[in-house]
């Protein structure tokens, strides 16, 4: 299913591949309308009506430790790209604990919203079981950091 540097789903030019998991694989984009970086999430499926309602609870949320989504496309999303290493284990306590704050400031901030949160990172409305998948990001005293 990867994606070749130079693809292009609607205005997004594939740049590079910078991660994968069990729902799909994360690169590295060019909006090349707005001439900027993105993060483009492609799924393995088309996504459902179901899917379109939480993108939309999603891209409600405007906080500072929650990526923005910018667009959906019949299987994928398009959120913020945010410069930054990957978060990896095991950290010291005194790095950890300003991390575990920025996520709870972040999942308090979707709970108000309507939406809760569910193990692995996902996130759905308290009407719909199913998860969606987003992403919080945190500050560090270096760079800002995501996880997707």
């Amino acid at each position: 299913m990867s994606l070749a540097a130079g693809t292009r789903l609607g205005p997004y030019e594939i740049l590079a591949l910078i991660g994968a998991g069990g729902m799909g694989e994360v690169y590295k984009a060019r909006d090349t309308r707005l001439d900027r970086t993105v993060a483009v999430k492609v799924c393995a499926e088309q996504f459902s009506e179901r899917f379109e309602r939480e993108a939309r609870a999603v891209a409600a949320l405007n906080h500072p430790n929650i990526c923005a989504l910018y667009d959906v496309g019949p299987n994928y999303l398009v959120m913020e790209y945010i410069e930054g290493p990957t978060l990896a284990g095991p950290l010291a306590l005194a790095e950890a604990l300003p991390i575990a704050r920025q996520i709870a400031e972040a999942l308090e901030a979707a709970h108000e919203k309507g939406i809760v949160h569910h193990s692995g990172g996902y996130f759905a409305s308290r009407s719909d079981s199913r998860p969606m998948n987003s992403a919080l990001r945190w500050r560090s005293r270096s760079s800002t950091r995501a996880v997707t």
